[in-house]
């Protein structure tokens, strides 16, 4: 039996690792994908809105080459981190469901079953998008993460959404080569675009570079092309690719299924003491920006990374009685 499982290898994960691991705790972390699997699957040439210093976990330096680092450099941060530390890491192991058994836990994998007093779900939201719920979402046409521009040269490409995400893929896009259209549910770019992102995106709408249906959204998606409902009422356009960058959330399916409680409103915020991060359920953990439910914009890495510590020290004291 583990003294501590953490389900998650991205930042939060890790640095829960660390943490347990200098307080001598045997710890196993599961990771179903790759190491830090969110950063691995943001757009190829993304730069960090945050400054690497503020990226940093385990008092260990994230040296960049700028002051705000690119995908690849945070993946290699991570991944030294990870080694230089020698963080005990299963990969491919999906957790489907963590069972409390009296003063213990129960992790179930697909064909195997392991044991850990304590528990620390540090699974994130990136992994699971906000589905559009409308026929041809599951054509292969329609994806919902960007990696490179270099797939919709020279073709018709509808961007579904109007936050940092939307605006980013529209202008790389659009500069590589590709026909550009927006489906935008609201009146406007939202407000909370980089500052440097937003008046470029916006000129490019005004001057039909890029052209942008307001007060519209995507109600049905063909072969060749999509259907909009617009303020005009019902167009369609031609079309080859959709990104539907419409946002991510937890996997509230499996917290559900786990017994997490959710505080009462539309956001869905884990319940949870907000000194120790234990959730309702004594000896598991929630830690990361899955604490934040449906309001992702307010959690990152650099807001949460006290968190490891929050928890190892609640833990700890749990653990030596």
């Amino acid at each position: 039996m583990k003294d501590l499982i953490i389900i998650g290898a991205g930042p939060t994960g890790i640095n829960c690792g660390i943490e347990a691991q200098e307080q001598g705790l045997d710890t196993l972390i599961l990771e179903k994908g790759k190491l830090v699997n969110s950063i691995y699957n943001f757009p190829t040439n993304m730069t960090f809105f945050s400054t690497s210093l503020k990226l940093e976990i385990a008092d260990t330096p994230f040296i960049s080459h700028n002051d705000k680092p690119t995908r690849q450099e945070a993946l290699e941060y991570y991944r030294r981190l990870t080694l230089s530390k020698k963080l005990n890491i299963r990969y491919k192991a999906q957790v489907i469901d963590v069972k409390k058994k009296d003063s213990s836990f129960e992790i179930h994998l697909a064909e195997e079953i392991l044991y850990a007093r304590k528990v620390i779900i540090a699974t994130g939201f990136y992994d699971t998008p906000r589905l559009l719920h409308i026929t041809g979402e599951d054509l292969p046409k329609v994806k919902h993460y960007y990696d490179d521009a270099h797939s919709y040269i020279g073709t018709k490409l509808l961007v579904i959404g109007a936050r940092n995400s939307a605006c980013d893929v529209a202008l790389e896009t659009w500069q590589k080569g590709a026909e550009v259209t927006m489906a935008i549910r609201g009146d406007k770019i939202n407000d909370r675009v980089k500052y440097w992102i937003k008046p470029n995106i916006e000129n490019r709408i005004k001057e039909g570079s890029i052209k942008a249906y307001f007060h519209s959204q995507v109600v049905e998606i063909k072969e060749n092309s999509v259907i909009l409902n617009t303020p005009e009422g019902h167009i369609e356009l031609e079309n080859d690719y959709v990104l539907a960058m419409t946002g991510y959330k937890p996997d509230f399916d499996f917290l559900e299924r786990l017994g997490i409680a959710f505080e009462k409103g539309p956001d869905k915020i884990p319940t949870y003491n907000p000194d120790s991060l234990e959730s309702n359920i004594s000896g598991l953990y929630l830690a990361g920006v899955l604490l934040s439910g449906l309001k992702t914009s307010e959690l990152f890495i650099e807001n949460t990374r006290d968190h490891a510590r929050q928890i190892i020290e609640h833990l700890m004291t749990k653990l030596s009685r």
